[in-house]
């Protein structure tokens, strides 16, 4: 892997600057392309349902693999549903770049989560037809299937997709092994999509932030450092229910108390370490639940993101001294019970991150470094590839809505530095 990087980053960024032009996508054309991809699942609200294996799912697919025809890209369809468009290179004995997301959708969604990044995509190969332009390596573009049921593609592409997740019932309603074989997969054979390490020389996600820092401070793009880990626990709380008339306000043992002050100390303990860690509260519920009886018992999530696994289990033990003291305050007894969801941080290559950022410089756009705290394909392609990502501001951070909006320019600005970051790599 080191012997590979150091091939792929051999030439500095100061001379490919000088060597090459600073190209730029065309708005018109993804406009036109994000419109026409919109009709597939369009909905009353303005945005999408069209989640993965739908039949506009389906018909989706087919509008992008006609577009990638229409390039001279080499379509393939892996046996997890992936579509794959292959562009040759000067030396094709050299790993691929590979670049692209999703099309699918949650129900209700809207036009940019993912299209922006196959979109974008299609919009760099575009370019390098226009200005007959070849790359010493290969070069894919994918679309990855079923993102939003659970990563589906992405996990068949690094061999983690197993015969028991074929059972699974996705939002389409089909199973996933139905909803591959309807999409041209081979479910039966899984392991035929699976890349090895050194496969792939790198993995490059455009995507919309689906957050409000970009939109809000005004910037650009956004440099991925990572795409965040995150644990859940249930915490019980365990005090006396009683009679809510005759239980005198200081002889209470009162779980849900116990619970609320917890919420607020959760709340204060997250906000007051320094970094960009969260920390949510999002599931309540007491017992047993009638207005003239105090609640004995209390069971509630805690979810902890960061970019540091040794960091959220540091907040959490945080979390936990704060809860030895409401539980003295409040005579309960309070426990953490870990989901054991082992979903780790997947962190950028750094000098994919900087290679991006110089792009955006060099191209005239700010930028700004920052982690992802939304599930990404990109997060799978990390285990097995030099990884980075590139976000675009959303619309006052709205997202898996009809009212996601990414302005058509703010598109191009990150598909231009996509296009550059790609051919800087290639160098």
């Amino acid at each position: 892997m080191k012997t590979l990087l150091s091939i792929l980053f051999s030439f500095s960024a100061i001379s490919f600057c000088f060597a090459q032009p600073k190209i730029k996508a065309d708005p018109d054309r993804i406009e036109k392309r994000i419109n026409e991809l919109s009709q597939f699942g369009k909905n009353p609200q303005g945005g999408v349902s069209r989640t993965g294996f739908s039949d506009a799912d389906i018909n989706a697919r087919k509008y992008i693999i006609t577009l990638m025809q229409e390039m001279g890209l080499q379509v393939t369809i892996d046996a997890g549903g992936n579509i794959i468009g292959q562009r040759k290179g000067k030396d094709n004995t050299l790993p691929p770049i590979v670049f692209g997301s999703h099309i699918d959708s949650v129900p209700l969604g809207g036009n940019y989560d993912g299209d922006v990044g196959v979109i974008g995509a299609l919009e760099c190969i575009d370019l390098l037809n226009q200005l007959n332009l070849y790359t010493k390596h290969p070069l894919e573009v994918v679309v990855f299937s079923d993102e939003e049921g659970g990563l589906t593609g992405s996990q068949a592409m690094i061999g983690i997709l197993k015969a028991d997740d074929l059972d699974r019932i996705s939002n389409s309603g089909k199973s996933v092994g139905q909803g591959i074989k309807d999409i041209g997969g081979d479910p039966q054979n899984l392991h035929l999509a699976k890349r090895e390490k050194g496969e792939i020389a790198a993995f490059l996600e455009l995507h919309i932030e689906q957050g409000a820092i970009l939109d809000t401070e005004n910037i650009n793009i956004g440099v991925v450092e990572g795409i965040v880990g995150l644990e859940v626990w249930e915490i019980t709380i365990e005090g006396k229910a009683n009679h809510a008339g005759t239980t005198p306000m200081n002889l209470r043992q009162d779980a849900l108390l116990s619970g609320a002050k917890l919420v607020i100390a959760i709340n204060e303990t997250v906000r007051s370490i320094e970094g960009t860690q969260v920390g949510t509260v999002g599931k309540i519920d007491a017992k047993p639940g009638a207005p003239n009886v105090i609640p004995g018992k209390v069971t509630m999530s805690l979810e902890i993101r960061d970019l540091s696994r040794e960091k959220m289990f540091s907040v959490l033990d945080k979390i936990k001294t704060q809860a030895a003291l409401i539980e003295k305050e409040t005579e309960t007894k309070i426990s953490f019970k870990s989901k054991n969801l082992d979903i780790y941080p997947a962190l950028s290559e750094k000098r994919i991150q900087k290679v991006i950022a110089d792009s955006a410089k060099e191209l005239g756009y700010s930028s700004k470094y920052m982690p992802s705290f939304a599930g990404h394909d990109a997060q799978d392609l990390a285990k097995i590839a030099p990884m980075g990502m590139i976000f675009v501001p959303s619309k006052d951070g709205i997202s898996h809505s009809p009212y996601e909006f990414t302005a058509t320019s703010d598109i191009a600005n990150g598909a231009s530095v996509l296009l550059r970051t790609i051919l800087k790599i290639d160098k």
